[in-house]
């Protein structure tokens, strides 16, 4: 005798397919705020991260300048050309230094910058620590009582989150000085006038605004490139995809970070 077949309800298939692809979409924030947790918890040992820091914040800081410095120069130059076409004769001839100021110390130097380093950065990470996981080095690393959290990634995650500030307050000098020989040679705007609109409305907000959004991108720029490197699977291709995911994903989150900040900081200044 045939046993009954058991059928499901009308629409629970429907329902348990939505709950798997809801679970599968879930999935990755909590595994990556579990990875955050465990960085943070790596950090305590410092005498694994320390001796490495300057080693990371040379090549994540000090060796991504000329990236900065080229990118700020052309920016500021363009900036003061397009605040002298939309304003034209509108207003005064100073409120292109203004608007050359506010632009790059509050948006264009933190962000295209984060960009840029989104590339060069997170994909060096994610390639460098993807190569080590393929070749069972950081397997090795373990055998030997090492913490891949403490020796690999908090000191690319701190060198980063430090060295980005550094790397975005030159680019803002740069555009700045830019802006200012842009003014002098093809707009016909003095010193004196280019220094009024920089003075006028310039505050030290500005600065530590742009500072502190550049560090949280280095930070999550150094996340993502470490969390992909760490996962790598399947030799030379793997690591090609993981530094892929690495930048699109840190470009994406340097937007969203952009976002976040403005909506909690700059609203609630604008409030005030």
């Amino acid at each position: 005798m045939s046993e009954p077949t058991t059928t499901s309800p009308p629409g629970i298939a429907q329902v348990s397919a939505i709950g798997r692809r809801a679970r599968r979409a879930i999935e990755p924030v909590g595994t990556g705020a579990r990875f955050v947790a465990d960085v943070a918890r790596a950090m305590r040992a410092t005498g694994e991260w320390v001796p490495e820091f300057s080693t990371h914040a040379r090549i994540l800081g000090v060796e991504s300048l000329p990236i900065g410095i080229f990118i700020a120069l052309f920016t500021g130059i363009v900036l003061a050309l397009l605040a002298s076409y939309s304003v034209g004769d509108l207003v005064p001839p100073y409120f292109v230094g203004t608007l050359v100021q506010k632009t790059v110390t509050l948006e264009l130097a933190p962000v295209l910058t984060g960009l840029a380093l989104a590339g060069r950065v997170g994909a060096n990470i994610a390639a460098e620590l993807g190569t080590m996981r393929v070749t069972e080095q950081i397997d090795a690393l373990e055998t030997l009582t090492f913490d891949p959290m403490s020796h690999l990634v908090v000191p690319r995650v701190l060198a980063s989150a430090l060295m980005f500030p550094v790397v975005v307050g030159v680019a803002m000098l740069v555009g700045l000085l830019s802006g200012w020989l842009a003014s002098l040679a093809l707009l016909d705007i003095s010193t004196p006038q280019f220094l009024k609109g920089v003075r006028m409305f310039f505050q030290a907000f500005d600065v530590r605004y742009g500072l502190v959004k550049s560090a949280s991108f280095g930070a999550a720029v150094a996340l993502i490139g470490c969390r992909a490197g760490l996962t790598t699977m399947g030799g030379a291709q793997g690591v090609g995809r993981s530094a892929t995911r690495a930048v699109v994903i840190s470009a994406v989150m340097i937007l969203v970070l952009d976002a976040f900040w403005a909506l909690v900081w700059l609203t609630n200044r604008t409030i005030r």
